[in-house]
């Protein structure tokens, strides 16, 4: 295993503070990305460097606030000045919210929008130069069953934010392959327990509609989806196996790396769409005549 460098955004809490763990664990210097590491996070901070301590490993916080470009760019000129390189960009941060979509402002979604899809183009601009020059990285996003999935209403906002990360990150990967840079989607299902997820998700600004549909004819709905949901989820769900697929795939030679790999313990049906699409995809490569591009290139 070579030891590389890593960033993960959104690393505060969630599947993004179980990554960085458990890719330190693994020997590499990571980078846990969060905003307000001196304010509201500073406790996180704390604990990054306790866990760093306990386990003898480099696992380093970086002030990296996704949603400002220059809070963005002074972090990954950070970790480079600090380590000469940067080897692995793991797009995590992301924010979810719960209710009808018409009572959601358009204000709000441009706001999803902007912390799920918007946050990555900002650390891809900061972080891929130095990759490119190196002829050699790795971009890992943290997609989403919902994306493509069976999913269920009242999560319109995320799911649409996600669905347009996705899409993102497979444009991005023809347009790195022939820098060397790889791309591999990393695609959850809905846990429902073990991270902040559903706790901290965000609700409907407009009250007033929001009551018309709590008191109309789908004011099961809300109940109904939860619940659904967790029956769903099998009692042995460990969102912990979202952070050790991704460090099977960091691990992973270069040039071998997945293009996607679902951790989807409802089976919610994405990885039968995803296999779908990435086959048109592959094909589309094939016919126009730039099937290389179906892989990073390796230097």
């Amino acid at each position: 295993m070579t030891k590389q460098i890593i960033i993960v955004t959104g690393a505060s809490s969630g599947f993004g503070a179980l990554t960085a763990r458990q890719l330190a664990l693994a020997g590499h210097t990571v980078f846990a990305g969060m905003r307000a590491t001196t304010g509201r996070n500073a406790p996180q901070v704390e604990a990054v460097a306790t866990y760093a301590a306990e386990h003898g490993v480099d696992l380093r916080a970086v002030e990296l606030d996704v949603q400002s470009d220059a809070s963005v760019e002074a972090g990954i000129a950070q970790i480079i000045a600090d380590c000469g390189r940067l080897d692995v960009v793991i797009q995590n941060a992301g924010h979810m919210s719960f209710g009808p979509a018409e009572a959601f402002t358009p204000e709000q979604f441009a706001d999803l929008y902007d912390i799920n899809v918007l946050s990555t183009q900002r650390v891809n601009r900061a972080a891929l130069p130095q990759l490119r020059k190196q002829g050699k990285g790795l971009v890992l996003w943290v997609s989403s069953s919902s994306a493509r999935g069976g999913t269920p209403p009242y999560l319109s906002p995320y799911f649409a934010a996600k669905a347009a990360m996705d899409s993102l990150a497979v444009s991005y990967a023809g347009e790195l392959a022939r820098w060397g840079v790889e791309t591999s989607i990393i695609v959850p299902g809905a846990f429902t327990s073990g991270t902040n997820h559903f706790t901290h998700s965000g609700k409907p600004a407009d009250e007033v509609r929001a009551a018309e549909y709590a008191e109309g004819p789908g004011a099961d709905i809300p109940d109904t989806a939860m619940k659904g949901l967790a029956g769903l989820e099998p009692a042995d769900a460990d969102a912990a196996d979202v952070a050790r697929a991704i460090v099977t795939v960091v691990d992973t030679a270069h040039g071998k790396r997945p293009f996607r790999v679902h951790i989807d313990p409802s089976q919610d049906g994405a990885e039968i769409v995803n296999a779908m699409s990435d086959r048109v995809r592959a094909e589309m490569f094939r016919r126009i005549g730039l099937e290389d591009l179906l892989n990073a290139r390796v230097n």
